[in-house]
């Protein structure tokens, strides 16, 4: 494991916050041919590009996921792994239901005499779910992206997944009680929900992970429908002292490692002793940071500004006041980011590449959208209306300044 001592070797610590990527340039490209194909021809292009690159066979008939495959797969799936599931989908529904009671309220203010101002929340009509296949079987996704958007009361909300779907994702699908299931990956899933096919029908928004041709997908995309956050490989930060236990700090990055080659972990201590004891090897996605002390761990973390934040010192909750910048953070030497992942409540769709500085956990809030709603009498008409032309008048938008005019003749 690499040590970097900040912030006396800045040029390394920075090239670790920066977290170059390599040029995207032909990945925008064969994006863009996709999107533009399944625009234009839909459900041939998805069947086309599913034989491609899933050596698949994809027709109208088995596109969408029937409701009998999806019995098909509880009876199939393992008992103990349904149990799971559920527990998982009970307390990610709970703390997703409490964030919804905090931001559904209708409110007004009074403006003046006759003018009363206030916002309506509602939530948007579909949304589409990207869940990720490949590498391995996401079942604890689906749960993530929807169960938030149950609760938060969209009508519609449909998975894309690659094939072949596994059994586990199915049964969470149901569990959630997601709407509809289609058997498509990559950019071509992104493009058939932004656009739609004959089959699937276009959605309002998606969200969900995926590799860097579905997240090119999605930034091409949006305009046409919005997205979620951008999203690169998993990254795990851990602030550790000296009362940290080393095997904790071992397992949890090499969990993170796991994920994907790409993946980012790094320690930051103010204990030299500390690295030497973890002993990891031959992991170029691993690094330490040596700090003076745990003001210069938080100073490092903020601008690093994780997906995951662990927070292992003798103290955590006075160094997590001081933490701006994280995507999640867990607290104490029992709150590992596994848990975080699949079913403590919160959500594991968190801004990666720091992001989070500007970004936040996939949350109800990704849901909804809000309406002014604007009670305006004659009077409180009057109050305003010296203010209106005058600025009508400065702006050149006489239309504007007679449309409140012609309502006092």
């Amino acid at each position: 494991m690499d040590v970097i001592r900040y912030p006396r070797e800045v040029a390394k610590a920075k090239n670790l916050i920066e977290r170059k990527t390599p040029n995207s340039s032909k990945v925008s490209s064969v994006v863009g041919e996709i999107l533009d194909n399944v625009s234009k021809n839909g459900n041939p292009a998805l069947f086309n590009y599913t034989k491609k690159f899933d050596n698949f066979n994809l027709t109208k008939k088995n596109l969408r996921v029937s409701k009998a495959e999806i019995k098909n797969a509880y009876k199939k799936a393992d008992k103990n792994l349904i149990k799971a599931l559920k527990h998982a989908c009970k307390n990610i529904k709970k703390f997703h239901s409490e964030q919804f009671k905090k931001i559904n309220k209708k409110w007004n203010v009074k403006i003046d005499d006759g003018i009363v101002i206030g916002e309506k929340i509602s939530a948007i009509d579909s949304v589409g779910c990207y869940i990720p296949g490949g590498r391995a079987s996401y079942p604890s996704t689906v749960l993530m992206t929807c169960v938030p958007a149950k609760v938060a009361g969209v009508g519609r909300v449909v998975i894309a997944s690659p094939p072949p779907i596994s059994d586990a994702i199915l049964v969470a699908a149901e569990i959630c009680g997601v709407d509809e299931i289609y058997r498509v990956g990559g950019a071509q899933a992104i493009a058939s929900l932004a656009y739609g096919t004959e089959t699937i029908k276009k959605v309002s928004k998606i969200i969900g992970p995926g590799n860097k041709y579905v997240m090119a997908a999605k930034n091409s995309v949006y305009g046409v429908v919005d997205v979620d956050m951008p999203a690169g490989p998993s990254e795990i930060l851990i602030i550790a002292d000296e009362s940290a236990n080393p095997k904790f700090i071992r397992a949890d990055l090499l969990a993170q490692a796991e994920h994907d080659p790409d993946a980012r972990c790094v320690l930051v201590t103010n204990s030299p002793k500390l690295p030497k004891k973890i002993k990891i090897k031959n992991k170029k996605n691993i690094a330490c940071v040596l700090v003076k002390n745990l003001n210069d761990a938080v100073k490092f973390a903020n601008e690093y500004a994780p997906e995951h934040l662990e927070i292992l010192t003798k103290n955590p909750e006075k160094i997590e006041g001081k933490i701006k910048n994280a995507g999640a953070i867990f607290i104490g030497s029992y709150a590992p980011v596994a848990a975080g992942d699949y079913c403590s409540g919160g959500n594991h769709v968190l801004p990666t590449s720091g992001a989070a500085k500007f970004a936040s956990q996939l949350s109800v809030r990704d849901f909804i959208k809000s309406s002014s709603v604007q009670k305006i009498d004659k009077k409180g008409l009057e109050k305003l209306r010296e203010t209106i032309e005058k600025l009508a008048d400065a702006e050149g938008l006489k239309e504007h300044k007679k449309s409140v005019s012609v309502r006092f003749p």
